[in-house]
């Protein structure tokens, strides 16, 4: 009958450490995940910013090449 009340606040204890570390990890996994999410989306405009930039030089070197011409 002792051991079992000298079992319960450990196991207490063991049980409420680990909800806190699981609710740490899953809160860290979200804010990784959105950060990897934002570093994608930016890629994203980044690339297309950067088409957008290619498709206008092509314009301009297409009016160079009539005015030359």
């Amino acid at each position: 009958m002792n051991a079992n009340l000298f079992l319960i606040p450990i196991a207490l204890f063991i049980c409420i450490t680990l909800v806190v570390v699981g609710t740490v990890a899953i809160v860290q996994w979200y804010k990784a995940r959105d950060k990897e999410l934002q570093y994608h989306q930016d890629l994203r405009v980044r690339e297309m910013e950067y088409q957008l930039k290619m498709k206008q030089l092509e314009i301009e070197l297409e009016k160079a090449r009539q005015k030359n011409t």
